[in-house]
């Protein structure tokens, strides 16, 4: 038996909304600057490349399925702002989304096992930390996604854990660049959940998820939006001192106007939706870039 082409378009769909794909710039520009920082000591194993992104990208989806999951059962979906979910939507029963989380997570464990037998078994131990962090932001009896944590959250996987991985399986340690080069990325990665949180204030403290926004207000979230743009910028430009090819990454700073404009212009709701989206544009720009200076 075969299910109707709508029925099968349907489910494609909703994985798509599920996976959250327009924020992948999140996920693509700390494995590119951790990438070109490994290949900036040698050539690059392609399989290893590979399975990095796998690795990274089974967890990210996932979470991003376990994120709809657990906040669509607690009903904090039920009125968002923000675009589509799944679960709180109807679209979808929190089972199925689950299970999708599940096999995505799967997938990134399996990348993770290999990696950490022919490389290091330290890779092991990044994988567990990669996994547990994803579900417990949102899921679990006491997420700490509901309790301020999500900024200081994604600045470590996105930042430091994303940038560091892919050069720790290329060359077998994580020099003091990775490090500094994880920060501007981790900045812009907080900038962008803080555009979230800040439309979803409302929603959020209604529903008892209270996030850093919830927690500092309107105005202060705003002002903390600008700071973490701010900071990436400098703070991807201290390396220009010794190498001067980091200074193309001031070729990202007309992507951040927009999103910096409608964040202080007192843009609310759905009117933030496009700050969203231009924060992850600027994040597609400054990573790439970034990458680039790093490479050479």
């Amino acid at each position: 038996m075969t299910l109707p082409l709508h029925l099968h378009a349907g489910a494609v769909h909703n994985w798509v909304i599920g996976a959250r794909l327009k924020t992948l710039p999140v996920s693509y520009a700390p494995l590119a600057v951790g990438t070109a920082i490994a290949h900036a000591s040698g050539p690059l194993d392609a399989p290893r490349a590979v399975l990095t992104v796998v690795l990274v990208l089974g967890f990210v989806l996932g979470t991003n399925f376990f994120n709809d999951y657990s906040d669509g059962i607690r009903g904090v979906d039920d009125h968002r702002a923000g675009p589509t979910r799944v679960v709180g939507s109807g679209r979808a029963t929190p089972r199925q989304v689950f299970r999708h989380g599940a096999v995505l997570y799967g997938i990134g464990a399996l990348a993770g096992l290999y990696l950490a037998v022919t490389v290091s078994w330290w890779l092991l131990a990044v994988t567990v930390f990669i996994a547990l962090g994803g579900w417990f932001y949102t899921g679990g009896s006491r997420p700490y996604g509901y309790h301020g944590l999500g900024e200081i959250s994604i600045f470590l996987y996105h930042g430091v854990v994303f940038v560091c991985t892919p050069v720790y399986v290329q060359t077998g340690h994580v020099p003091w660049e990775a490090l500094a080069g994880s920060i501007p990325v981790g900045l812009l990665a907080c900038a962008l959940l803080t555009t979230n949180n800040l439309r979803d204030i409302p929603t959020d403290a209604a529903t008892g998820k209270i996030t850093l926004a919830v927690r500092l207000g309107v105005a202060k979230t705003r002002a903390f939006y600008v700071c973490c743009v701010a900071g990436a910028f400098v703070s991807a430009l201290l390396p220009a001192l010794a190498h001067p090819w980091a200074l193309l990454v001031l070729g990202a700073v007309p992507f951040a106007v927009s999103p910096v404009r409608r964040v202080l212009s007192g843009a609310a709701g759905r009117a933030l939706i496009p700050a969203l989206e231009h924060t992850c544009l600027l994040l597609l720009a400054f990573g790439t870039l970034q990458a680039i200076g790093q490479a050479l």
